[in-house]
């Protein structure tokens, strides 16, 4: 019998479980992250806020995860990997258990802080992770594996929130998310293998990449269409109890159809960003955009609400996978550090568009949230213009030299 074979057979078994592990660990802090969406109501009446307040449980969490992602890779420095997505994930568990149980507004936003902090650590850590439990060829299977875990939390997080707030409350909601982190902690425990630190870095690492050509308009770009994109959806669920004037069960429907609709947008993108990048990434924030103010005037309708819902589901779900493939052509040489800083980014805009909309929402009610938010869709399908046409002169004048366009903004 050869032993050797053997062994060779199971380690891409075991490398296979590893991804698997990984993408659950993403699955669970998305809908972590993501369940105060459907749950807004409940929360501020348990906790006697108003709807903007509890809307702040996003902000915090991406407060804390901007923090996290810019500095994680510097301050675990010569720390195993595997022990510190095992950090990570129990993190996610406690946070878990602190928001469940949490007697005040103050603790109730401690662990929506513990929870920013693991989003922050994993999602910066997440692509470097996949590159070392599997062989190269297999890499790109692994980050689909993980981006497919990332799809399925985004699906079922909002509606499954919203469903189970009816019958356990918004603290029974997000009491399940402590078991599935528990056996998400149990299965990386056996599943990761041994990755030592690689990171020599230092903490002003993702600052620099700024320096490269085309790099800050693809930043400004992502962090406008993250901040308008959840200054409107961060308060989808009051608009449809105010405006649309649907109960809860309908509530959960409009979500879920949303997250059909980003599982189709997502399974689709990959073809349509491999052919017109930059073409994509002006035309989803401006579409989106069109559908923050046709919901301003057919909000009423639940037949246009749900259309429209639909679409905004279908974009804004696949957009992030735009976003990521414009920064692997963008910084392809320093992918690790321009990946904290996207995170670090999208966490930024995702913190001041549901603070933002928050404010607006309570003082001036839902159509100056909408139009805010359409406002700067707009503005980052602007920027993205700008910065391709500028991208071309450049390109004409390497092509005039015989050297290579760079495929950046």
């Amino acid at each position: 019998m050869d032993v050797t074979a053997d062994q060779d057979a199971a380690q891409p078994v075991a490398a296979w479980s590893a991804v698997f592990a990984v993408s659950l660990c993403a699955a669970t802090l998305v809908a972590t992250e993501w369940m105060p969406v459907s749950l807004l109501t409940p929360i501020a009446g348990g906790l006697r806020l108003t709807e903007g307040q509890a809307g702040q449980a996003i902000s915090v969490s991406g407060f804390f995860a901007i923090l996290t992602s810019l500095f994680i890779s510097a301050s675990t420095r010569g720390i195993d990997r595997r022990s510190v997505l095992l950090w990570l994930t129990g993190i996610t568990l406690v946070s878990g258990i602190v928001v469940a149980f949490a007697p005040s507004y103050s603790v109730f936003m401690a662990g929506r802080a513990l929870v920013g902090m693991a989003v922050g650590g994993f999602w910066s850590m997440s692509a470097a992770t996949m590159i070392r439990i599997v062989p190269v060829g297999d890499v790109p299977r692994a980050l689909a594996v993980l981006n497919g875990g990332n799809a399925l939390a985004t699906t079922i997080a909002a509606p499954l929130g919203s469903f189970l707030g009816q019958y356990i409350g918004w603290r029974g909601a997000f009491f399940c998310v402590v078991p599935i982190a528990a056996l998400t902690l149990f299965w990386q425990f056996l599943a990761l293998p041994a990755m030592p630190s690689q990171e020599r870095a230092d903490a002003a690492a993702a600052f620099k990449v700024l320096r490269r050509p085309g790099v800050p308009y693809g930043m400004l770009a992502a962090a406008l269409f993250f901040l308008g994109q959840f200054a409107l959806f961060t308060y989808s669920r009051p608009f449809f109890e105010t405006v649309t004037l649907v109960d809860v069960t309908t509530i959960s429907a409009l979500l879920l159809a949303m997250g059909v609709a980003g599982l189709i947008g997502t399974s689709l993108i990959g073809l349509v960003v491999h052919r017109r990048l930059y073409a994509s990434l002006v035309v989803m924030p401006l579409t989106m955009a069109i559908v923050a103010v046709a919901l301003t005037v057919y909000g009423s309708s639940l037949g246009a609400t749900a259309a429209l819902m639909f679409l905004w589901g279908l974009i804004g779900t696949a957009a992030p996978v735009g976003w990521w493939t414009w920064l692997s052509t963008a910084l392809p040489d320093d992918a690790e550090a321009g990946g904290g800083l996207m995170v670090a980014v999208i966490q930024l805009a995702i913190t001041a568009g549901a603070a933002g909309g928050g404010v607006l929402f309570d003082t001036s009610g839902y159509r100056a949230t909408f139009l805010f938010s359409a406002v700067i869709l707009a503005l980052s399908s602007s920027v993205i213009l700008v910065g391709v046409l500028r991208r071309k002169p450049r390109a004409d004048a390497q092509c005039a030299a015989c050297v290579p366009a760079s495929p950046v903004l």
